[in-house]
């Protein structure tokens, strides 16, 4: 059976671990009282992600990640484009691992289909104590 959550690549980034990955997605949705219906991450470059900024939200600006989310009611439904470049980069400026970067962008995704947003100083700093305790999910045992 294929998983609801997949990975795909654009760009040379190959995910390690993937069924882990989708097994605390999953979990994370799971947490949030919602079902998993379809999600797609797909990883791209930062001209990729610029693109899709330019053309489909009007900013022009670089980005980590775009969720396009077409979920309903509980059940979770997205593509989620993820820029390998910005990912990169922003574990450099952060001093963070980059597999740990990788993992807040993953689960920001995520969180936004979810219903939470990051438009304000007060959502951002809520939806960045949901990342780092969703992260934390990542290390417990998936069934």
């Amino acid at each position: 059976m294929e998983s609801p959550i997949n990975f795909y690549s654009k760009t040379k980034f190959d995910l390690k671990s993937k069924k882990k990955h989708a097994n605390w997605l999953k979990a994370v949705i799971e947490s949030e009282e919602k079902e998993v219906e379809g999600i797609n991450y797909i990883f791209c470059s930062d001209e990729d992600l610029l693109y899709m900024n330019q053309r489909y939200l009007d900013h022009d600006t670089f980005t980590d990640i775009i969720t396009f989310d077409y979920s309903e009611d509980e059940s979770i439904s997205a593509e989620i484009y993820i820029s390998i470049d910005r990912v990169k980069e922003n574990s450099e400026n952060f001093k963070v691992k980059f597999e740990n970067e990788l993992k807040r962008v993953l689960v920001h995704g995520i969180l936004h289909c979810c219903g939470y947003g990051d438009s304000t100083e007060e959502s951002k700093a809520k939806m960045r104590a949901l990342e780092n305790d969703k992260m934390e999910l990542f290390h417990v045992e998936q069934k």
